[in-house]
């Protein structure tokens, strides 16, 4: 997700998505449309809402497959709930109000290691669930890693953006021949086209430990314990790769990275989202008030049919 410019956000549409989801304020956008700070009036709770922007069937169909994905993780974000009126198609998942660790790279540079470890193990524990699930990625990068706002605490990350996620055993929506996901972070036969295996996930989290450790991406990855096991995530032939994201994370958790006195201090993951908008509260205030109202007097009515 793409944070949103202040003032570059268009207006909130109105009234309620479906009689559901309020949408607040513009935070971001993506390749298949808007995400919205939204009220969720089934639940009360202020969900991110993506919605899908103009869009022909097989932008639809993916859209909808997305809505899929219901991967219960907790660094997993996956959709919550969804809503549908006239043109509008709208999911909803949890807020993520750190940013991404795209941000992240661009603010700091290259990261500790000790941090980039975390980042890695976090990564790698969503991938296991996605793949336990007969799913893989396929966009697998610094952008797709959501943080929990932790200050200078350990990070929290979480991945989403299943856009281009694929069941490996589905059809695929790619209309020529070439690969589905980002330059830079496909494996070599993901870029050629071959058909989804996991293994391009985790060549996919190789190259991002490299850039979190060098800043930059595609860069070899630096000397350090790290080195052997991010060279085979990232090999050319995927027979050399770990043949999942939970074989890479139990090789991962054998390696040895101690906090030295050098490691520099963690980076600052703050709140990135401003609070909601006066008028926006006001008119959550009515809307929530007008919900309540028609639930209580759709509840009177069948009283008095049923007396």
């Amino acid at each position: 997700m793409t944070r949103t410019p202040p003032g570059s956000a268009g207006p909130a549409p109105a009234g309620a998505v479906a009689g559901r989801y309020v949408l607040l304020d513009q935070v971001g956008a993506g390749a298949m449309g808007s995400v919205w700070r939204a009220r969720d009036l089934r639940t009360g709770e202020v969900v991110a809402a993506k919605v899908l922007g103009a869009h022909d069937s097989t932008t639809l169909l993916r859209f909808v497959r997305e809505l899929s994905v219901r991967i219960a993780h907790p660094h997993v974000v996956a959709p919550t709930g969804w809503a549908a009126e006239d043109h509008r198609v709208v999911f909803a998942m949890d807020l993520v109000r750190g940013g991404s660790v795209d941000q992240l790279l661009a603010e700091h540079g290259p990261l500790p290691a000790s941090y980039v470890v975390l980042l890695l193990d976090q990564t790698l524990q969503a991938l296991a669930a996605v793949h336990a699930a007969g799913v893989v990625h396929r966009d697998v990068k610094p952008a797709n890693l959501l943080l929990e706002p932790t200050g200078r605490g350990r990070p929290f990350v979480r991945l989403g953006d299943f856009g281009v996620a694929v069941p490996v055993e589905d059809v695929r929506l790619t209309r020529v021949p070439g690969g589905v996901g980002t330059d830079g972070y496909m494996a070599p036969e993901q870029a050629a086209g071959a058909p989804p295996d996991p293994r391009q996930d985790v060549y996919a989290v190789g190259v991002l430990g490299a850039e979190l450790l060098t800043g930059r991406r595609g860069a070899p990855p630096p000397e350090g314990t790290l080195r052997p096991l991010l060279e085979a995530m990232t090999s050319t032939d995927p027979a050399l790769r770990p043949p999942t994201a939970a074989q890479a994370l139990e090789r991962l958790r054998r390696i040895e990275v101690p906090a030295s006195t050098q490691d520099r201090p963690w980076p600052f993951v703050p709140d990135r989202l401003p609070p909601l908008p006066a008028a926006s509260s006001r008119w959550l205030d009515v809307a929530i008030a007008c919900f309540v109202a028609t639930i209580l007097l759709c509840a009177a009515a069948t009283y008095l049919l049923l007396s």
